[in-house]
C-alpha cells in the first residue's frame, strides 16, 4: 500500500538560500530549538519557513534515506478501534451494532469495539464475527477481593479479545499512573488479551515543546513491563484533541507517530518498530480520516464519538482505501 509524496529536499531545490543546506527531511521535535535559525534569519521569516515545510517534515534515520515515495511503514494490518467509553443502552447499543452488522466494511482491516462492561455480552453474542470485542479497563492481575474492577480473566470469559489501557481518561481523571497501567499491560498479554496502549501528551505540554518527552516516558512505562510486544498497537491521542473537536493536523500526528516508531526501533528493536501498529485518536471522524489515513506511520484509527455512529464509523475503517493509492 502507497500513497504519493513530494520530498521536501525536491521542493526546496534552487537558487541558494538560508535553508539550501537542508538536503533530507529531517524531524523537528516539537521542542523549541529554533535558535540558530533565527539568528540566520528574522523570525517573521522563520515563521513563513516553518508553516510552509512543517507539513513535509518527516523523521529521518540511518534506516531512512529520502524517498519520494510514502508507503505505509508498518507492516502490521490496518486497524480501527470503536471506544464506545461510557455510552449506551441496551436499546440504542442494539441499533449500533445492527448498522455494523449491516455495513460493507473494507476487508483488510482489524476492527475492533469497546463497549461498556455491562454490555459486552450483549455486543458479543449480536455482534458480526467480522469485528472483534475490547474491555475499555482491566485490572492488574487475577480476580478477588478488588470491589468495582474487572478483571481479564472474566473479559476473556465473555470473549473479549483485546483491552483499552492507559487511555487519557484513566491517567489524568481517575489518575492512574505509568508503572500501574504497565502492570495491566503485562498481565492483560500474559493473560493472551491484546493491548491497546494509549499515549499522548496534554495540551499545555505540547504548547511546551515536551510531546515526545511525555510520549516516550509513557512508552517506557509499558516497554519496562511488557513481556512481549506481540499483540500490542499503540495509540498516539493528544489529550487535546479528544472530544474537544479540535484534531491533530495528518502532518502533526505523523510526525508523532514517526517518532514513536523511532523510539520503538532505538529502544525495543527495528523488528518490533516495524510491526507494531500505531494508530491515531483525537475526535477522528468520517470527514478527517482518509486525509489522516494518507500518512505514512499512521496504521489505523481509535475512534471516539464517531464510533457511536454505525455509517460514520463504517467510512473511518475504509479510509483503508486511502493506503492503496498507486504511487
Amino acid at each position: 500500500m502507497a500513497v504519493a509524496s513530494t520530498s521536501l529536499a525536491s521542493q526546496m531545490s534552487g537558487p541558494k538560500s538560508a535553508t539550501s543546506s537542508i538536503s533530507c527531511p529531517q524531524f523537528s521535535g516539537l521542542r523549541k530549538s529554533f535558535s540558530k535559525f533565527e539568528n540566520s534569519v528574522s523570525f517573521s521569516t522563520s515563521l513563513a519557513f516553518f508553516h510552509n515545510v512543517d507539513s513535509q517534515l518527516r523523521l529521518s534515520s540511518a534506516q531512512r534515506g529520502c524517498r519520494a515515495v510514502v508507503t505505509m511503514a508498518g507492516s502490521g494490518k490496518f486497524f480501527v478501534g470503536g471506544n464506545w467509553k461510557c455510552n449506551g443502552t441496551k436499546d440504542s447499543i442494539s441499533k449500533l451494532v445492527s448498522d455494523l452488522n449491516s455495513a460493507q466494511l473494507e476487508s483488510d482491516v482489524d476492527v475492533v469495539v469497546a463497549p461498556p462492561f455491562l454490555y459486552i455480552d450483549q455486543v458479543k453474542n449480536s455482534l458480526t464475527d467480522r469485528i472483534e470485542v475490547s474491555a475499555q479497563n482491566c485490572w492488574t492481575g487475577k480476580g478477588g477481593a478488588f470491589t468495582g474492577e474487572i478483571s481479564v480473566e472474566q473479559l476473556k470469559d465473555l470473549g473479549c479479545k483485546w483491552v483499552i489501557l492507559g487511555h487519557s481518561e484513566r491517567r489524568h481523571v481517575i489518575g492512574e499512573n505509568d508503572e500501574f497501567i504497565g502492570k495491566k499491560a503485562a498481565y492483560a498479554l500474559s493473560q493472551g488479551v491484546g493491548v491497546i496502549a494509549c499515549i499522548g501528551e496534554l495540551l499545555q505540554e505540547r504548547e511546551a515543546g515536551k510531546t515526545f518527552d511525555v510520549c516516550f516516558q509513557q512508552l517506557k512505562a509499558f516497554a519496562d513491563a511488557l513481556p512481549s510486544w506481540d499483540n500490542v498497537v499503540i495509540a498516539y491521542e493528544p489529550v487535546w484533541a479528544i472530544g474537544t473537536g479540535k484534531v491533530a493536523s495528518p502532518e502533526q500526528a505523523q510526525e508523532v507517530h514517526a517518532a514513536v516508531r523511532d523510539w520503538l526501533t532505538k529502544n525495543v528493536s527495528a523488528e518490533v518498530a516495524s510491526k507494531t501498529r500505531i494508530i491515531y485518536g483525537g475526535s477522528v471522524n468520517g470527514s478527517n480520516s482518509s486525509d489522516l489515513a494518507k500518512k505514512e506511520d499512521i496504521d489505523g484509527f481509535l475512534v471516539g464519538g464517531a464510533s457511536l455512529k454505525g455509517p460514520e464509523f463504517a467510512t473511518i475503517i475504509n479510509s483503508v482505501t486511502s493506503k492503496k493509492v498507486a504511487a
